[in-house]
């Protein structure tokens, strides 16, 4: 038997929030009001960190200026939002935390509450390609609509959606001989608390009491 190594992907692997710099980078390109939208971004960041986020109204304003981009569009836009504001953003300690798992054969996964068109290029670069985000609608012609589809891998949702994955390969968490679940966020307490294994990374203050309290393993890649 294996072990499952599960990964948050923001302040975790990477040291940024992907899901917030996203609209940063649209407001540079052009695609956002500068005003209005860095306040919006920042009200739903601060809606993420207090664990209040409505994560469909963030999703509704995150994709709205790219709906009209096709999928060329759409991966072009996301290969410079990598290079300018993902790479710099990544560690060394973090890569060798995945490389570490790999050598020993564990199955690697990313969970994360932002969307699968922000994260899955991010997560290549990881070499890992289980891939669970929150999942956009598209239309018949293949453009992103603005909406949620199932129900979004935030909090709770993570378990759902876990259970989704690995209902899909004919598999339940005690098919692994151990599981590990890597996070910064307190939003992330139902996935943490159901592993073998908590470990916070980056953790908020939320999260790093509770670890403390629980005597989890604590790790900082800042």
């Amino acid at each position: 038997m294996k072990n499952l190594a599960i990964f948050d992907l923001d302040h975790t692997l990477i040291n940024i929030d992907s899901d917030n710099e996203f609209p940063k980078f649209l407001i540079e390109k052009g695609l956002l009001d500068a005003e209005e939208a860095a306040a919006k971004n920042e009200q739903f960041y601060q809606d993420y960190l207090n664990g209040c986020l409505k994560i469909e109204d963030f999703v509704a304003f995150e994709i709205e200026p790219i709906r009209h981009l096709n999928r060329t569009q759409l991966d072009e836009l996301h290969r410079e939002f990598v290079e300018t504001h993902i790479k710099p953003h990544i560690s060394n300690m973090a890569q060798m935390l995945v490389r570490g798992h790999r050598e020993a054969g564990d199955e690697l996964l990313v969970i994360s509450s932002t969307n699968e068109f922000v994260i899955t290029p991010i997560c290549h670069l990881f070499g890992i390609t289980n891939i669970i985000g929150t999942q956009l609608e598209v239309d018949a012609d293949g453009y992103f609509t603005g909406k949620v589809v199932g129900v979004p891998s935030l909090q709770g949702g993570k378990i759902t959606r876990l259970d989704e994955w690995l209902m899909a390969r004919g598999e339940t968490l005690a098919d692994y001989s151990k599981t590990y679940f890597y996070s910064d966020s307190h939003n992330d307490l139902p996935l943490l608390e159901a592993v073998d294994e908590a470990v916070a990374v980056n953790p908020d203050a939320e999260l790093l009491a509770h670890a403390k309290k629980r005597g989890w393993v604590v790790l900082n890649f800042m």
